[in-house]
This record gives C-alpha cells, sequence and structure tokens, in this order.
C-alpha cells in the first residue's frame, strides 16, 4: 500500500481524540481508528452535497463495507487533533474505493483503503450499477468541482422547493405551527434554494424588499456543511445589488455564531418569536464584493 501524504487528499475532517478513546498510556485504541474513518465519512458526504439517506433512496440502492484495510504508522494521543483525508481511487461498475489516511500535523498515523458496493434495497443486499449520476458526483469532486449550486428567483420558480425544506425543517422539526410559518411576504421576496448535483433541494431563505433576509433554512443532513453559508453568501449579494447598505436577520439564537461569522453582530436583545428565542442581528455589505466568489 502506498504511503499517502497530506497532498493526496483534498477532503479532510478534524476531530479530537477523547478520554474514552484511549488506554491507560493514553494511546488511542486500534479499532477506534475505523471509528473516526466512519465518523469522516458523514461529513464526506455533506462534502458530496447529499444527505446521505435521502439520496440513496432517490438513487434506488445504498452502500455496504466490502472491505476495510488499515496500516498503522504512529499512535495518535489524548487530546490530539486529528485529520482525516478520504479521496477516491477509482471506480469500479458496482464499487468504489476509497483511500484514507488520518495526520496529527504532519505525521502519518494511518493510512488505508475502504471498498464499497452499490446494492439493491432490501435484505439480500445484491450489488447492482452504481448509477451514472453517482459516478459522475464522485469523479466531479474529486477534480474539485463545485458540489451544490444556489437558484434564485421568485415563489412561483421556487415556492415549491423552498416550501418542502420550510416544513420539513420549522414546522415538523421545529414545531413552528403552519399557520404562523406562511405569511403574505412570500410572493414579494427574493427566494434562494440550493440544489445538490442530484437536483435535491436542500436549504433555502428569501430576501425582502427592505433588506431583510428570513426563513432561512438547511435541512438536517446538510448542517455543518458550507451549505448555509453559500446560500447566506448570495442572498446578501442579491441584497446589495439591489442598494442596500446592510442586512437585518432575525437569527435564531441557538444559531447567532454561525451569523457572526459571516459579520453580523447583535443589534437588540433576545426576544422570542414562534416559542423559539431569537435575537436581531445586522451586517454591513459595503465590504462584499460586487459579485459572490465562485
Amino acid at each position: 500500500m502506498m504511503h499517502l501524504q497530506r497532498a493526496d487528499f483534498r477532503f479532510f475532517h478534524r476531530l479530537q481524540v477523547r478520554w474514552a478513546e484511549v488506554d491507560m498510556q493514553q494511546v488511542v485504541f486500534n479499532g477506534h481508528y475505523l471509528l473516526y474513518f466512519d465518523t469522516a465519512m458523514s461529513a464526506y458526504w455533506k462534502a458530496l452535497g447529499l444527505p446521505y439517506a435521502q439520496a440513496l433512496q432517490t438513487l434506488g440502492g445504498d452502500f455496504y463495507v466490502k472491505k476495510a484495510a488499515l496500516t498503522y504508522h504512529s499512535p495518535a494521543r489524548l487530546d490530539d487533533w486529528i485529520e482525516i483525508g478520504i479521496g477516491l481511487a477509482r471506480l469500479g461498475k458496482s464499487s468504489m474505493v476509497l483511500r484514507t489516511a488520518m495526520f496529527v500535523q504532519d505525521r502519518l498515523l494511518t493510512s488505508g483503503e475502504m471498498v464499497y458496493v452499490f446494492t439493491a434495497p432490501g435484505p439480500q443486499a445484491r450489488a447492482q450499477a452504481m448509477p451514472q449520476a453517482l459516478r459522475e458526483l464522485l469523479e466531479s469532486h474529486e477534480r474539485g468541482e463545485p458540489m451544490l449550486r444556489v437558484q434564485l428567483g421568485d415563489w412561483h420558480a421556487l415556492g415549491e422547493h423552498a416550501r418542502a425544506i420550510r416544513t420539513a425543517v420549522f414546522v415538523h422539526e421545529q414545531g413552528i405551527p403552519a399557520e404562523l410559518e406562511w405569511d403574505e411576504h412570500d410572493v414579494h421576496c427574493r427566494h434562494a434554494v440550493v440544489f445538490n448535483r442530484l437536483g435535491m433541494p436542500v436549504a433555502c431563505g428569501r430576501l425582502l424588499p427592505d433588506g431583510h433576509i428570513g426563513r432561512v433554512a438547511v435541512i438536517q443532513a446538510m448542517r455543518g456543511s458550507l451549505t448555509g453559508r453559500l446560500l447566506m453568501r448570495d442572498l446578501m449579494h442579491e441584497a446589495k445589488l439591489a442598494g442596500h447598505r446592510h442586512v437585518e436577520i432575525s437569527a435564531q439564537q441557538a444559531v447567532t455564531e454561525f451569523y457572526r461569522k459571516l459579520g453580523f453582530a447583535s443589534i437588540g436583545p433576545p426576544y422570542l418569536e414562534a416559542g423559539i428565542p431569537h435575537v436581531p442581528m445586522r451586517a454591513d455589505l459595503a465590504r462584499l464584493p460586487v459579485s459572490p466568489a465562485p
């Protein structure tokens, strides 16, 4: 097996070694490296723009591990920050081979190979040909191409997709009454919906004529990825193109840190809306470039 280096990967997931994962010498138990890889795989699917369960159901199959091989080079210890690289090594008719390596800074901990087989759904789990759309998606990610795109438009064009996302997030997940979710503003807003390369909508938001951004929602399986940042980037640029000097948002208090990283600051005390604590926030648009980054 080749000696992998950091430069061999364009995807990394970072995690810290916990007390429960080490022995009395504070060295990580060997078996936990496979657990670390599985944790990184969850982030890998998000980087591909895929909510795993929904995407595989759409594609009519599932993945099963056929082979997991690791070579140990150096131990990780308590409180180390491990960076786990995952990359596509090759595609077969019904399988994909992923190369992986784990590092602490530039020190190689493990290198390995994982073989996944695409199977038909159900208890028989028979191998079947991998859909061409998935093959192209995997290869595109390896080439560094964008996995998500933002579409902007009015309620007529994007309302069906935005309604599905907002119903899942706000009504079903957060328990907001449906009669509070829908209002007369939707037909007057500029809407944004994020789609993955399979055409699945994964996030949405809207820009009101007065410069407020609202109804920002990312489906649960895609949180923790760059999806929300991509959505907000385009909504903020739409606001700038519309002539607004700043944008405001009523942010749920639990996610104010996300908005702070985008340049928002609190402009008032917390308050309750639909039973959920919110914080009014504002961002200056003067420093935004004329066009969003690619």
